[in-house]
């Protein structure tokens, strides 16, 4: 084989090599990226929420704007929010209690209650 030829071998492995690579990236980029990352307003109706609240009106619990109008320029709002309603809670709305939502994910939980705080 002329140095030529081996030259040439060497730099199409060195394509494919290259190519493979990139395949690989993201081929993993897309497994640990969601195929939609979910909105808030999703993962209130994901998560039950707007079983008992709305965005503009009381339904059982309070309506979001509501939440974000009693909470805002708070110090340790978002934090106060998230415990209660990971937790639950009663007496702040009226006498219906909220019931706890520890399966909801941390994250997600942050999420929807940065979005009920941005409620005008």
């Amino acid at each position: 084989m002329t140095q030529i030829a081996r030259q040439d071998e060497r730099a199409r492995y060195h394509r494919l090599g290259c190519a493979a690579v990139i395949g690989c990236v993201a081929l993993c980029a897309s497994a640990l990226t969601p195929a939609r990352a979910q909105s808030a307003d999703d993962q209130v109706q994901k998560y039950g929420c707007a079983a008992c609240h709305a965005v503009d009106k009381k339904v059982v619990g309070p309506s979001f704007k509501d939440v974000a109008a009693k909470y805002r320029n708070q110090a340790g709002a978002q934090k106060q929010l998230v415990a209660k309603v990971k937790n639950g809670g009663s007496g702040v709305w009226g006498a219906v209690p909220m019931p706890p939502n520890p399966t909801v994910p941390d994250a997600d939980l942050n999420a929807i209650v940065k979005w009920i705080l941005a409620q005008k």
